[in-house]
């Protein structure tokens, strides 16, 4: 195991903040009020550019595999959330919905249409910790959205998140600097994607996206930064947090309540078809 500081192991998001009281959830509510949540959305389905519709409304046209989009900033509400082919006329049927989906005040949220382990598009939410970051260190956040069996991730060839499966979810708060990770099989030593360099900043959220399918050979990694979760001297950062890849900084100060929103959430913020 990589030496790591603070290890957090995360599967799909949930138990975040669980302890805190109902009584901070009402304060909490108040201090959010009306305050947008951030939502990216990550094209994890090879080999299909797409558009993204949002309440009927195409807002993410064109949008390449492999990329990532956003943030879109969103009121606190539900909505419904629709992926098609490129140019595809809104009278066909979607490749993959979610309707109702929830939107809770001030969070941030990464929506992936990826394929499911048997190879099936979907759509998976994850909700992004950007609470503080120890000084120093940096989070990674790996997850497996790809139609493939479960991984491990490694750091510098030492193994430190195990056992993911698709749609879950893992992090480590880790040392800031310049790592090789890949992935390989569950177990093994065998790579299946990677080595790729990465660059952890000190405050950084990275997250690292296994997409594709390993039958048709098209494994590979997306990765999204968010800056901004630094430890302030003497206390807690607010945690402000911004897409460091489409150069958008964005000032978020994810509270208590959306915390509380979070804990057993999961994969099953939307209801997705496809």
């Amino acid at each position: 195991m990589i030496p790591t500081r603070r290890i957090l192991t995360v599967v799909a998001a949930a138990t975040l903040a669980l302890s805190t009281s109902v009584a901070l959830a009402g304060a909490a509510q108040a201090a959010e009020g009306d305050q947008p949540a951030q939502v990216s959305v990550v094209h994890g389905i090879p080999g299909q550019a797409v558009d993204v519709y949002v309440n009927g409304t195409e807002t993410v046209s064109d949008f390449a595999p492999g990329t990532v989009a956003g943030p879109l900033e969103l009121p606190a509400g539900t909505y419904d959330l629709a992926v098609r082919a490129a140019g595809a006329p809104t009278s066909e049927a979607p490749l993959v919905a979610a309707e109702d989906a929830e939107v809770p005040a001030g969070a941030n949220i990464s929506v992936v249409a990826h394929l499911s382990e048997q190879g099936q598009p979907t759509l998976t939410p994850f909700v992004n910790d950007v609470g503080s970051v120890p000084a120093g260190d940096a989070r990674l956040v790996v997850r497996h959205t790809a139609a493939a069996p479960a991984v491990d991730a490694r750091v510098d060839g030492q193994a430190a998140l195990s056992g993911l499966t698709n749609p879950n979810s893992a992090q480590a708060d880790v040392a800031a600097g310049t790592v090789s990770a890949d992935v390989v099989l569950a177990g093994t030593d065998d790579v299946v994607i990677g080595p790729a360099s990465l660059e952890l900043g000190e405050g950084t959220v990275n997250i690292a996206y296994a997409i594709g399918s390993a039958n048709d050979n098209t494994l590979s990694l997306v990765t999204q930064t968010i800056t901004g979760a630094h430890s302030a001297p003497g206390g807690v950062a607010g945690g402000s947090g911004g897409l460091a890849d489409d150069g958008l900084p964005v000032g978020l100060g994810l509270g208590v309540l959306g915390l509380l929103v979070l804990a057993g959430s999961g994969a099953a913020w939307v209801r997705a078809r496809s």
